[in-house]
């Protein structure tokens, strides 16, 4: 099942210029000390339910600020520190912890689970929090990362398919390029079983290590690595996660629906609760219609972008991610969706764990080795391979840019990123997970805590010093009042019993499209 865009030529002028991107950042909120702050989302900063922009994901303490859609990297960017500016200004002494990982946390049970009011969607994604929080537990899902949205037009579900099977056989690139979270606070691995070593007595790292956060101690889980998702089709996902969605798992039916007071401990005891609990380093998208299950947009309207999920928080960069990151992400997409990408396997599939983990765990360390096919290849050599390939491509972005006149970007500006992450490969020093390391033991003394406290002050600090302008921080004061508004009216509007609406939302008719799903 081979792409019809196979080569950079078939992709016309149009489809590049019509890419577009948003961005999804997560951070938790830390007091001056290091410590996780247990307050509630500021209502300064609107209704975490309704506000289009800024959210939180799984905890109470743990921001999600959200961009609108954009044709360049830069304008992404640009929004993103304008969220974030408008967030920092609101929050205090609180401050957005510049780590994927964790501050310091209190008890696994005390992590405070995301509030969205009284509505049944509000109350339903608590519960959905309260079963993750049994499921996997409460600290795993404190880890923070960045989510990169990117469509292009003219492509077809197949393609988009086909693009998601190439990115995760060359993922490895961007967790050994990107990967910034090397080591952990030793609160985030207490009482667990784990393979790092003490950098100091309250830091825990692996010294090659590119990103903690995909690794072992990261965003995994026993129960769905039985889950081998093949992405050889639309159809083929959806009845993998259909089946997930519907067929009760043992180890969840023993927790159970309810506590012994009738107070919802989750959703449901299947394998998934819903969609957005099976992981993934990059899934198929769809904007959904109110009260909409994502798998029956999938299914009824096909893949309209894609949402790449591997990539660590920066502490070094203001908002996490620079303009660079996002330039060599379409190409590196680009590149995922034009070379050939013959289907999956169960063997490939289980490979590709392997090479993650690898990576994650041991991506710095000379001479690593993943697998490719029947052999094994030195990392290295691997990630140089797709680098000369990406070449051509970066080329004719910056041509059409050009050509376009296309706002923040100079003439050539997507095959120097290429260029950057040659030179990284070539000088592993110099990359993001070293460099926090190094940072670490020659400033800090070995403490993740005090390293990342500083960079998150200094973060801070630069936020504070450029005021957004009066006529834009009204406009967002205006917008929070107006989710709160909005979230009233959502809360005033419910008629449904709790229990009723979730039976009917969770009922897996509402799962199938009423159509055969588009190519």
């Amino acid at each position: 099942m081979d792409t019809n865009l196979q080569g950079h030529t078939a992709l016309t002028e149009q489809q590049l210029a019509g890419m577009r991107r948003g961005l999804e950042k997560e951070s938790l909120r830390a007091l001056p000390n290091g410590a996780l702050a247990m307050t509630p989302h500021p209502a300064a900063l609107g209704s975490a339910l309704a506000h289009p922009h800024i959210t939180t994901d799984f905890s109470e303490s743990q921001l999600e600020l959200i961009t609108g859609v954009h044709a360049s990297a830069q304008a992404c960017i640009d929004e993103l520190v304008q969220v974030q500016r408008f967030t920092t200004q609101v929050l205090g002494d609180e401050m957005l912890w510049v780590s994927s990982m964790p501050c310091a946390l209190p008890e696994d049970d005390a992590i405070p689970l995301g509030q969205y009011g009284s509505s049944n969607v509000g109350r339903a994604k608590t519960v959905y929090r309260s079963g993750l929080g049994y499921r996997y537990g409460r600290r795993m899902q404190t880890i923070s990362g960045i989510h990169y949205n990117w469509s292009m037009p003219g492509v077809s579900s197949e393609d988009y398919f086909a693009l998601i099977r190439n990115f995760r056989r060359n993922a490895f690139l961007l967790l050994y390029l990107f990967g910034a979270s090397p080591a952990s606070c030793s609160s985030f691995v207490a009482g667990r079983a784990h393979q790092l070593q003490a950098l100091n007595p309250h830091t825990m790292y692996l010294p090659h290590a590119t990103s903690l956060r995909m690794g072992r101690l990261g965003y995994q889980s026993d129960a769905q690595s039985s889950l081998a998702v093949s992405y050889n089709s639309l159809q083929g996902y959806a009845a993998s996660l259909h089946d997930a969605l519907t067929q009760p798992y043992p180890a969840y039916e023993a927790v159970g629906v309810r506590d012994a007071q009738g107070q919802y401990k989750q959703l449901a005891t299947t394998l998934l609760q819903i969609e957005n609990e099976f992981y993934g380093t990059i899934r198929p998208k769809r904007v959904i219609f109110q009260g909409e299950r994502p798998l029956h947009a999938l299914r009824e309207r096909g893949v309209e972008y894609v949402e790449v999920r591997l990539l660590d928080l920066n502490p070094f960069e203001p908002v996490g991610i620079n303009a660079q990151t996002l330039r060599f992400i379409d190409v590196f997409l680009l590149y995922c969706l034009t070379h050939p990408s013959p289907p999956d396997t169960p063997q490939e599939i289980a490979a590709m764990a392997r090479n993650q983990h690898r990576t994650a765990e041991r991506g710095r360390e000379p001479g690593l080795l993943l697998e490719r096919a029947d052999e094994q290849v030195p990392l290295t050599a691997w990630a140089a391979e797709i680098l000369a390939a990406m070449q051509p491509l970066a080329e004719r972005l910056d041509a059409i840019n050009g050509s376009t006149g296309s706002a923040g970007s100079d003439g050539s500006a997507h095959a120097h990123a290429v260029q950057a992450a040659r030179q990284a490969l070539e000088q592993p020093h110099t990359l993001p997970s070293a460099r926090v390391l190094q940072s670490m033991t020659e400033d800090h003394a070995g403490s993740f805590l005090a390293c990342m406290r500083a960079h998150s002050e200094a973060t801070q600090a630069a936020m504070l010093s450029e005021p957004l302008p009066p006529a834009v921080l009204q406009s967002m004061q205006a917008q929070s009042a107006e989710s709160l508004a909005a979230q009233h009216r959502i809360e005033a509007a419910d008629t449904m019993p709790f229990d009723v609406y979730l039976q009917a939302y969770l009922s897996p008719k509402r799962l199938l499209a009423s159509a055969a799903a588009p190519a």
